[in-house]
């Protein structure tokens, strides 16, 4: 069994704070990171929480990440934010524009941003949830490295392409989908021993359930052809729009010393401009769908502590240098 140890959130951040930092990040970027860090945690998605933290570290120290980097922000037009990340990380662009993407929406009905040249932005619902929680509708999409092949590709040719969508109810947030394109997110077969047949291929091309072949070979898009045109939307809103590298043209999040240079693109709507009961009525029609049986995304408890394997523990305090 696998050793655990349960951390404060006050004491879980600044661990996350001090392993940027150790690593190379300047405390601005360490805090940006290590808060998302924290939140993924706390709503349950330790896979893109506390261990997919050691990937940011490695980065940093490796040079993947430009630990240095500050964004610069710019509007092309009254309802549009560009950043440029500069080698460095999503989260720290997106908490500089937050307040203006959020001021924009509601003054134009909507805004957007296109977040570029960024390592992979972690938990893609963490940011559209941030905007639910102030009322507005949002969407975003992503890419990464090429890690997924569609139908018909001779091999891996997206990331795998996650798109997260978020609408408010009275108190904050009363939807919110975060899903790749793929049939897993690539972070969630690290540490497993087998998958379901029909997720990936191995590095000859042929199906596998081994999660380590897996990994060295490609993800298959859920649904098939379906799927595979998710990923090509979400690959022409997130680095078509912003500039950032294409799928095919992103060095690896995981090796070497050039950051996968990706992108981000995330819009905003003001609903109450459209319909002033917008949150009412959406809470009434979850009601609805729930009464049905329908599952409805989002509605997760917060934790109140995290709990950490040693091992997982033992790097980020030697990272920090405790």
């Amino acid at each position: 069994m696998t050793d655990l140890v349960d951390l404060s959130p006050e004491d879980a951040l600044a661990l996350a704070e001090a392993a940027c930092v150790g690593a190379g990040a300047r405390p601005r970027m360490a805090r940006a990171l290590a808060e998302a860090t924290l939140a993924a945690e706390l709503r349950g998605k330790p896979i893109v929480g506390f261990a997919h933290l050691p990937d940011y570290l490695d980065a940093l120290a490796s040079g993947r990440i430009d630990g240095g980097a500050e964004p610069a922000i710019s509007s092309p037009a009254p309802a549009l934010l560009a950043c440029d990340v500069k080698r460095g990380v999503a989260q720290l662009g997106f908490d500089d524009a937050f307040t203006e993407l959020q001021t924009r929406a509601r003054a134009y009905g909507l805004a957007l941003i296109a977040i570029s040249n960024s390592f992979t932005t972690g938990e893609l619902g963490g940011y559209v949830r941030r905007l639910a929680d102030g009322g507005l509708v949002a969407l975003a999409a992503t890419n990464g490295p090429a890690l997924m092949q569609p139908p018909g590709a001779s091999g891996a040719v997206y990331c795998t392409n996650p798109i997260a969508f978020a609408a408010p109810g009275r108190d904050g947030a009363a939807v919110v989908i975060d899903q790749s394109s793929s049939h897993a997110a690539y972070v969630s077969l690290r540490g497993a021993a087998s998958i379901p047949e029909g997720w990936a291929v191995d590095a000859q091309g042929k199906p596998t359930t081994d999660a380590a072949s897996a990994l060295g070979g490609a993800l298959l898009s859920f649904g098939g052809a379906r799927g595979g045109n998710i990923a090509l939307m979400v690959e022409i809103l997130a680095a078509g729009l912003s500039g950032a590298n294409w799928s095919l043209d992103a060095p690896s999040f995981a090796d070497g010393g050039r950051s996968p240079g990706v992108g981000l693109t995330v819009v905003a709507i003001a609903p109450a401009l459209l319909a002033a009961d917008f949150a009412a009525r959406l809470e009434a029609q979850l009601a609805r769908l729930a009464g049905k049986g329908v599952h409805i995304p989002g509605a997760t408890a917060r934790r109140t502590e995290v709990r950490l394997p040693a091992a997982l523990l033992a790097t980020l305090r030697r990272y920090a240098g405790a």
